[in-house]
């Protein structure tokens, strides 16, 4: 089960639209390695036989680093504050 790749395309697919409603780069990580483990397995075939821990290992870390690329592409620059001008108490 967990070697099928449209599995992993659904789980993508799944996971940015949650990312729709939780914006905050997180779920988005997670829909780009499943989109990536899915198309090593889409290609990859069956030629591939990819373990269970195996395949979770490839997710996450695919996970991390395209977590860690969004961050450094859209998360806060150096420097930068959020200053809020109103409190929603006052």
């Amino acid at each position: 089960m967990w070697t099928s790749w449209v599995l992993w395309m659904i789980a993508a697919v799944a996971l940015a639209i949650l990312e729709v409603f939780a914006p905050s780069f997180i779920f988005l990580g997670f829909a780009i390695g499943a989109a990536v483990m899915g198309l090593i397995l889409l290609i990859g075939g069956s030629a591939l036989s990819l373990s269970l821990p195996m395949t979770f290992l490839v997710f996450a870390v695919v996970s991390l680093i395209s977590w860690i690329a969004l961050r450094q592409l859209l998360g806060v620059r150096k420097g930068q504050v959020k200053v809020w001008e109103k409190d929603i108490n006052d």
